[in-house]
């Protein structure tokens, strides 16, 4: 699976980019919002790992301007911000989920797999209701 990670802390980016590797992801970095966008518009990522305090950007404007461009990649929100509405406006912005730093890796690691598993719709459709 290939994951974006958008983070302005370069230590931290790569550490968390060297766990991932051992989880078996390959997540490839970006340190502002710009270089977020133009990733995802020259790749296709089963995943976004978004920090909210970037130095170009809000990762929040990022995300709006990555929804507006139609990007349906599952976002995760990793941030220090973690106030209640702090939370809310990243889900309502377009975030899939949320997690304040600082927070333990294996933690990371199950949402990653949550969200991953949620997947894209396959198309059926399911109905319920009587057959005559």
């Amino acid at each position: 699976m290939r994951l974006l990670l958008v983070e302005d802390d370069v230590e931290l980016a790569n550490g968390l980019a060297s766990s991932l590797a051992q989880a078996g992801y390959e997540a490839d970095i970006a340190h502002d919002g710009r270089a977020a966008m133009a990733a995802c518009a020259d790749a296709g990522y089963s995943l976004i790992i978004l920090d909210r305090g970037l130095p170009d950007m809000a990762g929040l404007e990022a995300l709006r301007r990555l929804r507006l461009g139609a990007v349906k990649t599952p976002v995760l929100i990793l941030t220090a911000r973690d106030e209640t509405q702090d939370r809310v406006a990243g889900l309502d912005m377009g975030g899939d989920d949320y997690l304040a730093k600082p927070f333990v890796v294996a933690e990371l690691e199950a949402r990653i797999r949550a969200l991953l598993r949620r997947g894209e719709p396959v198309g059926a459709t399911l109905s319920f209701g009587l057959v005559h």
